[in-house]
């Protein structure tokens, strides 16, 4: 939620700076999301008046201009065709910067005239959508001065992050109301004004669905003018993030921003009938204001007249009944939703707006006729017209309730010593009435608040929880058990491990854009209701966060981007439930040297690489890696051909690996090759023992090794890993390793097949190996080769 230091101050008797206040909005548990100025970006920008406007030689439609900011007439070109002499505007010198688009201003030539800097419009300073001319300043401003100073920018507007229990915080007065309790000024509250009709209401109103909306409350004003609304009002709906659009429409926005209270307007002359509030016919439609048709079921509740529908309750309203200039007379409504009804309906519709997100946290169901009378009031304010008598439809579920609280709660509960008497200002600040026992009565707008524990936070997030000491828990005696489990301790160390090879870890977000997610063959689990369509879909793979993170850094500069995340893939079993698989993910892009004076000079990341990373990471996790298996393609987001997947048997796949697809690495905005893999750890088999992760002990062979060459003709398009792992598995008693280490096609290998060279490693036991044993040995490898397709060279 948005808003300006001064919309604050409305309702806050205070002489605390924006920095302060931002400090207490913290310490009291509403988080700030960050503090701008307005008048930070147009720091550079002065008031400044044309003395002079001639045309371009070169161009009919520019002129030039003498333009004094204070400092000295400047020569500027300017295109806008209401720029001319005498008239005063907002000039930017040579060296600042244009909020719209970044631009640095400079001395430039346009058309072979100089021009020193640029009379800026509204669009230009980002203070509104016109950009037909420049800005005219009425002709008292004082030339020279800072614009944002002139026109009262400077203003800091807070955003604020406010959890779903703190309802009451969804409007700026209540904001107000937890600064005044935590001791930053004095709460004004809203004055509410008393505004009988001067005739009955002509519109008759009712409830067919009590569930759904418990209470509405209306009236007709007569005779507005609808048009734009006030600039203070404009200015704090801005802050709020809202872009003004009408009178009517804003009065209703201000109301809800402010207090915390959705309203809706109508035009009197587009409803039929009687107004009610009623379920949905299965199947009916609306049109929303969002220009969207909604098909609507029986669980919803909507706000209907004799035609048909007009609103979608406590949501969104409908465009055929909305206010438009040329609308004269008015139905203002108020009226209290069941939360849990709105929110299941917003969820049906994956529709959200401003007015869901408070119904479905709960307005304050006290604040009907207290929000009529301001609507009215602003209404009558800014629009003029005669006001009706209030037609009130229903009960608003107003039930006092009460806790019984013992002080001495706060210091057992929360750490704290606060005396009574402090806490009883506190709460009573916060709107809490309490009588001599201590009989505690809740506020309409607090409905989060539920027993005495609550009562507790409240009054400990004011004192401040940085007062709360840090106290530990007691320990039992004795040795205390491990508690972590096999696969978190094999998570540590593979993160650990992967740090120590220079990887930088990532973390991202489980969910994907549905484009990230078909990039790698889609998800099995898509969200019906996304916070954001970038988190719809629930990952497969680690890699879409990791390459969207890679992007990131590369676009910033980044020469070499080694990232490595362990998170969870999600699919679903056989038996409709989720299936989740704990996987270390890597991703390499750029040059392998970083450093700026050599980058290039070590070339490119390549599969191998990754495959030497994965191979390593596995080593780390206590596989033994000489027995794994390199079988096939790893998908088709890699690379044909330069991919592969490490196996422990034919099926347990335990890592994949290669160079990614070019399609794939340009989906993600990458360029050059990308290499990647991952590692299935909830894949790796758990070790027995005490020793799960610990190397078996060091001994070396008493007896000098023997290494030697051979090499075979193999089929091109065989897999000759199998070779390698025949040769190791002949003879395991003396053969310790086999190796590739060339393979040559061209002169002397026939057609389809590639010379494959193998070193094997042989390893006496209690004595030398004679002529006789190395040749048995030999004619083992020969043979076990042969079996799988290798034809000794000759």
């Amino acid at each position: 939620m948005k808003f300006s230091l001064s919309w604050l101050k409305y309702y806050l008797q205070s002489d605390a700076d924006a920095n302060q206040i931002a400090a207490a909005l913290n310490n009291i548990g509403l988080e700030v999301e960050g503090v701008e100025n307005p008048a930070d970006k147009l720091s550079d920008f002065r008031v400044g008046k044309v003395l002079s406007a001639a045309p371009h030689p070169q161009a009919d439609k520019l002129q030039i201009l003498s333009v004094d900011a204070g400092d000295g007439p400047k020569q500027v070109v300017c295109g806008a065709p209401n720029a001319r002499a005498g008239m005063l505007g907002v000039f930017g010198p040579a060296g600042a910067t244009v909020p719209s688009n970044g631009m640095m201003l400079k001395v430039a030539e346009i058309r072979g005239v100089e021009s020193n800097g640029m009379m800026c419009s509204i669009a230009e300073l980002e203070l509104g959508d016109d950009h037909d001319g420049i800005i005219e300043l009425p002709d008292d401003a004082p030339v020279g001065d800072r614009y944002a100073d002139y026109a009262k920018l400077d203003d800091p507007i807070f955003d604020v992050s406010i959890t779903p229990n703190r309802q009451d915080c969804m409007g700026v007065m209540g904001i107000a109301r937890d600064l005044a309790a935590a001791g930053y000024g004095e709460f004004k509250p809203v004055i509410v004004p008393e505004i009988s009709g001067d005739y009955p209401c002509p519109i008759e109103i009712e409830i067919a669905d009590k569930d759904g909306c418990p209470a509405f409350y209306g009236r007709v004003i007569r005779g507005v003018k609808n048009g734009p609304s006030p600039k203070w009002l404009q200015d704090r709906l801005k802050a709020a993030g809202q872009r003004p659009i009408s009178a009517l429409v804003d009065i209703t926005n201000y109301l809800m921003f402010a207090c915390g209270r959705p309203a809706h307007i109508y035009d009197l002359s587009k409803l039929t009938g009687k107004i009610t509030a009623r379920r949905a016919n299965e199947g009916e439609e609306v049109l929303a204001l969002n220009e969207k048709t909604y098909k609507l079921n029986s669980s919803m509740t909507v706000i209907a007249d004799d035609a048909g529908v007009h609103d979608i309750a406590g949501i969104m309203g409908g465009e055929h009944s909305g206010c438009s200039d040329e609308t004269t007379d008015i139905l203002l409504e108020i009226a209290y939703f069941t939360p849990e009804n709105i929110a299941k309906t917003g969820q049906a519709l994956t529709l959200t707006s401003d007015a869901r997100t408070r119904f479905e946290r709960g307005v304050d169901p006290a604040f009907l006729d207290d929000g009529m009378m301001l609507l009215t009031d602003l209404v009558l304010q800014i629009c003029g017209g005669e006001a009706s008598e209030i037609v009130r439809a229903g009960t608003p579920p107003v039930k006092p309730r009460q806790i019984d609280f013992d002080t001495g709660l706060t210091l057992i509960l929360g750490g704290v010593n606060v005396t009574s008497a402090q806490q009883k200002e506190i709460l009573q600040k916060l709107g809490f009435d309490i009588d001599a026992k201590w009989n505690v009565t809740i506020p309409s707008w607090r409905r989060d608040i539920d027993g005495a524990a609550d009562l507790v936070e409240e009054v400990v997030r004011m004192v401040g929880l940085d007062k709360v000491p840090s106290t530990p828990l007691p320990r039992a005696d004795g040795v205390a058990r491990p508690t972590a489990t096999p696969l978190q301790k094999l998570e540590r160390k593979m993160r650990r491990s992967a740090a120590s090879r220079g990887m930088n870890e990532a973390i991202n977000w489980s969910f994907l854009p549905e484009k990230e997610a078909n990039a790698f063959g889609g998800g099995a689990w898509t969200l019906a209701n996304p916070i954001s369509e970038d988190m719809k879909v629930m990952r497969t793979s680690i890699l879409p966060g990791l390459l969207s993170a890679a992007r990131r850094n590369m676009d910033r500069g980044a020469l070499s981007v080694r990232l490595f995340e362990i998170g969870r893939r999600y699919f679903r079993a056989k038996d409709g439930s989720s299936d989740e698989r704990l996987t270390l993910g890597m991703v390499m892009a750029g040059d392998k040297n970083a450093r700026h004076w050599a980058s290039g000079k070590a070339g490119k990341f390549d599969a191998y690489d990754a495959k030497a990373e994965a191979m390593a990471l596995l080593s780390a996790a206590g596989v033994a890696t000489d027995n794994l298996m390199i079988m096939g393609d790893a998908g088709a987001h890699f690379h044909p051909g330069q991919s592969g997947t490490l196996r422990m048997g034919p099926k347990n796949i335990l890592a994949s690996f290669g160079t990614l697809h070019p399609l794939t690495a340009k989906a993600f905005d990458l360029d050059g090759p990308v290499v990647a893999a991952e590692i299935y750890l909830d894949s790796i088999p758990a070790k027995k023992g005490v020793g799960a992760f610990m190397r078996a002990p060091y001994a070396p062979p008493a007896l000098q090794a023997v290494k030697r060459d051979f090499a075979f003709l193999f089929p091109n398009d065989g897999q000759a890993y199998q070779l390698e792992r025949a040769i190791r598995g002949c003879d395991k008693q003396h053969v310790k390793d086999a190796r590739i280490f060339d393979a040559f096609t061209g002169n002397g290998v026939p057609e389809g097949q590639v010379s494959i060279a193998i070193e094997v490693t042989l390893q006496p036991q209690d004595k030398s190996f004679t002529d006789d044993e190395l040749k048995s040995l030999s004619d083992k490898i020969i043979a076990a080769a042969a079996k799988n397709g290798g034809l000794l060279r000759t």
